[in-house]
């Protein structure tokens, strides 16, 4: 059921202040910042930009444990929980991204993360992190055109000890975490971490009356930090995670159930290891951040997600990256500058063969030719399924120069940013299929067989794609006469994601061939269908970039000494070639990202954090956004004016904290935070969407000194809501939003 936002807002002016001081639950504890940021300021508060910073209490108090519990603490920043874990689409201000390239970057400790599909991860000692919005890819570069998320860890340097973290919920979902940090010299400290998590999940499947999003997984840690020197530190961080799922329990439309025959998983392995090596001078600074990360990783689908045997998809995929990013940062009075070159290379294998099954080859094959009542032939396919076999190699490397001027002029701030990147991209494909046909006589009792056909197609070649983008900003920025520090700023900035190619689509290119190689091989007895040229495969499967400019005002204003802080921006985005992620009419086994010819995004982001009392804690976000095609014509549609699908109109997220502190001993922590996201269109058409909804969460925590005890719900009421839709071979398919959970949490903390 729906709740009224009203209740939150009750929440909010209801709750009176208490006299009895104790710690501050504040997230403006940035200080503490400048020991990790290394591209952008320290201080992010007053930084001339859309930023949202959550510290690591916050994160505890918040249930944030992964990248998808930070959906909606940030104004129009969603990332909605389907599918799996490597469904990872993010959307910030109408943009975003199903598949392919992402929208938003990610770094952990100053690492980039290179593929979206190993963004869900589940995160062990957050000391903070930051939601930049609106377009970085000045200093990130490629596919940050909508935003930023860096996440930074807790340092052993910092913090020496062990912490031991368990979770039970409702499902049974379980979560067990292990951290030890300890320095073993002055100038030498490591850090060991894993976690482990077991989720029954919430869905069965009616087809075999079995769960079907369960999970295992985990990740083991090691984290080493050395200062070589008084001007030399070293970083180094080393990390494996793997998961197990069972996932995708989408249901047809209207039925109220997930019934599918064919199995459904995603499994994913995960390695990398980041060098960070820092050499600071009297004015300037020299960073050199190194990454090495493997992804090994397998999807496969009932794609029809029927019960029935139409279809089914595996995608197996193994994949290397390697990046270098060299840093430099100086200060001279009243001037500061940033400059850096970048690199990377990326080399994907990956087969992705899809199977046709008896109902598939019936409908999509036979149905064609023996259902024409004008032939006097059928066919029989020889076998009861037919595989179609893809495999890619896909090699992509970029190069990237750098450089951002910030001159500081009193009251007056204006910083210069400027970017050219040149990405080259590369797919050698191998399609095949095998098999073979016989077509009878439909007169004959028993049916006269007239021939027997074998179909053998072995497609082989080479995409070449090369992408030079110059990417400038400019920031200007006031700081107004108040008590509290306070600015105002505009901004103008480029932000740009990479072209790709559409490996899904070579499954309906093998399936046309097939179907002409039917046709071709039929006797010529008339009234027979005929098959069009399909376009050829550069055209189906490659897309371009997508470009974008945003303009945006804004202001950071503080009041009551600092209590209150507001944070406002008003924002437009022109943006080309934006792409999206469809179905389209015809195809039956592929998704395709395609490039609308041009949207605009509109829309207006409000922070408010009030600090009356260090017992109290209000947090206020809310977003809204209005984004349309301006020109977009699929061949068949033109839908100049829809909504973007899947960009939701608005996001609001509320939270009030309440600390109280009983003798020297006890602190008692009570939570009550709201959720809502909507209205989110599902198609380009706008013909089906999911209303405006809210989600309800409360937590009561109870510590005293080295143990915490914290009780928690979520979506308290029971809110029936779509968290994904999508069309295909003519029906309509969702996946349900989580319903109500609850469980505990106990979290031990032994400092040296």
């Amino acid at each position: 059921m729906r709740i009224n936002i009203a209740l939150l807002i009750a929440a909010l002016t209801a709750i009176t202040s208490s006299a009895t001081e104790v710690e501050s639950d504040s997230t403006r504890w940035l200080g503490d910042v400048t020991v990790t940021a290394i591209k952008q300021s320290a201080d992010l508060s007053l930084t001339p930009g859309a930023v949202t910073v959550v510290g690591s209490r916050q994160a505890r108090v918040w249930g944030i444990e992964s990248m998808k519990n930070l959906s909606e603490i940030a104004p129009n920043f969603y990332i909605p929980d389907y599918g799996s874990r490597m469904t990872s689409s993010i959307y910030v201000r109408g943009i975003g991204a199903r598949m392919d390239q992402p929208a938003v970057g990610l770094s952990v400790d100053n690492v980039p993360l290179m593929n979206k599909d190993s963004y869900d991860l589940d995160i062990v000692d957050i000391d903070h992190m930051e939601v930049l919005r609106g377009p970085q890819s000045t200093l990130y570069g490629r596919n940050t055109m909508a935003g930023q998320i860096n996440i930074y860890t807790l340092k052993p340097m910092d913090y020496q000890g062990s912490r031991v973290k368990a979770t039970f919920g409702n499902g049974p979902d379980a979560l067990l975490a292990i951290s030890h940090y300890r320095k073993f010299k002055p100038n030498l400290a490591m850090g060991f971490i894993g976690n482990f998590r077991f989720s029954d999940g919430f869905y069965k499947n009616h087809y075999n009356a079995r769960k079907i999003d369960t999970e295992k997984g985990g990740n083991l840690r090691w984290k080493t930090q050395w200062q070589a020197s008084d001007r030399v530190s070293v970083d180094n961080v080393a990390s494996f995670s793997l998961s197990r799922q069972n996932g995708y329990p989408y249901e047809l439309a209207g039925s109220g159930i997930v019934n599918y025959n064919d199995t459904c998983f995603y499994r994913r392995n995960l390695l990398t290891d980041a060098l960070t090596v820092k050499w600071t001078g009297r004015d300037f600074s020299v960073s050199s951040i190194t990454s090495v990360q493997y992804l090994d990783d397998n999807m496969t689908l009932d794609q029809d997600f029927l019960p029935l045997d139409y279809f089914t998809l595996t995608q197996a995929r193994h994949e290397w990256s390697v990046t270098q990013d060299i840093v430099v940062r100086g200060t001279k009075n009243s001037y500061s500058w940033v400059a850096g070159a970048f690199g990377f290379y990326k080399h994907t294998s990956m087969n992705a063969p899809v199977t046709l099954k008896k109902d598939g080859i019936e409908r999509l094959i036979t149905d064609r030719v023996n259902l024409n009542d004008k032939i006097p032939v059928e066919l029989r396919w020889n076998s009861p399924e037919i595989p179609l076999g893809s495999s890619f190699k896909i090699p992509v490397w970029g190069v990237a120069l750098y450089h951002q001027s910030t001159l500081d002029l009193g009251k007056w701030n204006i910083a210069l940013g400027m970017r050219l990147d040149y990405e080259s991209t590369r797919m050698d494909y191998n399609s095949l299929c095998n098999t073979s046909f016989s077509v009878f006589m439909k007169s004959g009792v028993p049916p006269s067989s007239l021939m027997d056909c074998n179909i053998e197609i072995d497609e082989s070649g080479r995409l070449k794609n090369h992408f030079l983008e110059f990417v400038p900003k400019l920031t200007v920025s006031y700081e107004l006469p108040m008590p509290s520090r306070s600015t105002v700023y505009a901004s103008v900035g480029k932000g740009y994601k990479s072209g790709g190619y559409n490996t899904q689509m070579f499954s309906e290119f093998l399936q046309q061939k097939m179907m002409s190689e039917v046709l071709s091989k039929m006797p010529n007895m008339g009234g027979a269908p005929t098959v069009s040229d399909g376009p050829d495969v550069d055209e189906l499967v490659s897309y371009r970039p997508e470009k974008c400019w945003n303009y945006e005002v804004g202001a950071h204003i503080g009041c009551a000494e600092g209590r209150v802080m507001t944070d406002l921006a008003l924002f437009y985005l022109d943006c080309r070639d934006q792409q999206l992620t469809m179905f389209p009419e015809g195809t039956t086994t592929g998704r395709i990202t395609t490039n609308a010819g041009k949207t605009r995004s509109y829309g207006a982001e409000i922070q408010i954090r009030y600090n009356p009392t260090e017992r109290w804690a209000f947090n206020l976000a809310y977003g809204y956004t209005n984004a349309k095609f301006v020109r977009f014509v699929d061949g068949e549609n033109d839908y100049k004016g829809n909504y973007v699908p899947y960009a939701p109109r608005n996001t609001l997220f509320g939270s009030v904290v309440f600390n109280h502190q009983v003798g020297r001993d006890w602190r008692f922590t009570y939570n009550l935070n709201c959720r809502a996201v909507g209205s989110i269109y599902w198609n380009e058409e706008n013909s089906a969407r999911q209303p405006m909804y809210a989600l309800l969460g409360a937590s009561f925590m109870a510590s005293r000194g080295w143990i915490s005890l914290e009780a928690w719900m979520r979506n308290i009421t029971g809110t029936h809501y779509d968290t994904f839709y999508f069309r295909s071979m003519n029906n309509d398919f969702l996946q349900r939003g989580d319903p109500r959970s609850f469980g505990l949490t106990v979290r031990l903390a032994f400092s040296e």
